[in-house]
């Protein structure tokens, strides 16, 4: 059990969503304790990432496209005749289709733990071929394709982005509100200024897309004592995430959902975006350091992913809850070790807890791929979106110049991280916003 004096609390905030298992420095707000043994995480803090350049404008129809998978948080508006549209597969494919508020599918979820080369359906154009082939845009970019993290997320049968940023299964038009769940990665942290967080820069994006009423200054801005934003909600943006919030922030007993969609507001054609996992998968890194049982490990793992899956399914279940619909958007979970699971690549590691390695790492990349393969599965059985942000960080940590790193990208490459080694830097946070904005556009 790690505890934080107020000295971390400002420039250390919780770990928002260190890669899967890698992400392992998570560092409590002031007067928090961080419990490695939590079997149900508690809030997870992430900083924000974001990443990617967006194409595409809003309302158009979303295409859907060809492409391998790249790595790894209110109320509704009210328009009558809004009705959302996903991307209609063609035959041999199992991607949800979503018309009006967001229905669930019937997507059984599964938990693979190995990392095997993923491969499934491949999309072509504006439609899905349902033909057999492997999602090689998530392997662009890495120095030996074959030797990066190998996530299975054709197993799910997802339909993923023409820009191969995320997933494409929700036509996201008309929006009339935007809420921002998760950590301290949605928040946002020091030493990057307000106007560089992912949701001021995505809020700036959303106004001109659709119209919305644009947040004041204030509510871009990170409240250092509390951990959450100096405004919760100005003009059409709420946010309601939290430094070292975990999965079960979401949902009560955390009050994440509660406070951002009141009843009243559920008329309003809604875009919920999060970034949420960091920081369960910090304290479950943690726990396997300390010696925790790998099947334990892996079975907090799946009880968090588990928790954004009830979310999802808050959401998108009832389509009298959000009778003009509503869009939910997350991300998957970074990390900073590039793929090699060294807790302690990062020089602040030992501060946030990660003081000891895992006896075998390879373990911990099992973990956290078993991890980000689930929150795949989210997207697919309730017919939302995920950004890859995993993918997208690997190569950009503190074993970037490391050329046995398996998200080894060559040399010169960017840390995307900031100090405090699980949050974005400034350029992260462009990154991320550009992630969103990609998969909000098709």
């Amino acid at each position: 059990m790690v505890n934080y004096d107020c000295r971390l609390a400002v420039t250390l905030p919780r770990p928002a969503g260190l890669l899967a298992l890698l992400l392992a420095v998570g560092l409590p707000a002031c007067g928090e304790t961080e419990d490695g043994s939590a079997t149900a995480p508690t809030s997870g803090d992430t900083s924000s990432d974001a990443s990617s350049d967006s194409t595409g404008s809003s309302g158009d129809t979303p295409t859907g496209t060809a492409g391998p998978l790249t790595e790894t948080g209110g109320s509704e508006g009210a328009t009558d005749s809004a009705s959302t549209t996903g991307p209609e597969p063609t035959t041999g494919t199992d991607t949800t289709t979503t018309t009006g508020p967001v229905t669930a599918t019937d997507a059984t979820s599964t938990t693979s733990t190995t990392s095997t080369t993923t491969t499934g359906d491949t999309t072509t154009g504006d439609t899905t071929t349902g033909e057999p082939g492997e999602f090689d845009c998530l392997l662009e970019g890495f120095a030996d394709p074959d030797s990066a993290l190998q996530l299975d997320y054709a197993q799910f049968n997802p339909v993923i982005g023409s820009h191969c940023k995320g997933t494409n299964h929700q036509d996201i038009i008309d929006v009339e509100r935007v809420v921002f769940l998760g950590d301290s990665v949605t928040v946002g942290t020091p030493p990057a200024l307000g106007d560089d967080y992912y949701r001021s820069k995505l809020a700036d994006v959303l106004v001109d897309r659709f119209g919305l009423t644009p947040p004041n200054a204030l509510w871009k801005q990170a409240n250092p004592i509390d951990g959450v934003a100096l405004v919760k909600e100005s003009g059409d943006f709420v946010s309601c995430s939290k430094w070292g919030a975990r999965t079960d922030d979401f949902l009560p007993p955390g009050n994440q959902v509660n406070d951002c969609f009141p009843p009243d507001m559920f008329d309003k054609r809604t875009l919920v975006i999060t970034t949420m996992g960091g920081n369960d998968i910090a304290a479950i890194a943690k726990d396997g350091a300390n010696g925790t049982p790998l099947d334990e490990v892996k079975a907090m793992a799946d009880e968090a992913a588990d928790l954004l899956r009830q979310t999802a399914h808050w959401f998108v279940d009832d389509p009298e809850k959000f009778p003009n619909g509503v869009f939910f958007l997350f991300a998957n979970v970074y990390e900073f070790t590039d793929g090699t699971a060294d807790l302690m690549a990062c020089p602040a590691a030992g501060l946030g807890g990660f003081d000891k390695p895992w006896e075998n790492p390879a373990e911990l990349i099992e973990v956290m791929i078993g991890f980000n393969e689930q929150f795949m599965s989210v997207a697919t059985e309730t017919g939302t979106d995920m950004i890859f942000m995993l993918e997208n960080f690997c190569g950009h940590g503190f074993k970037a110049g490391d050329p046995n790193a398996p998200c080894y990208r060559g040399p010169g490459q960017d840390n995307w991280f900031d100090l405090t080694c699980i949050h974005p830097s400034a350029k992260g946070h462009s990154v991320i916003a550009d992630l969103f904005t990609a998969v909000i556009d098709e």
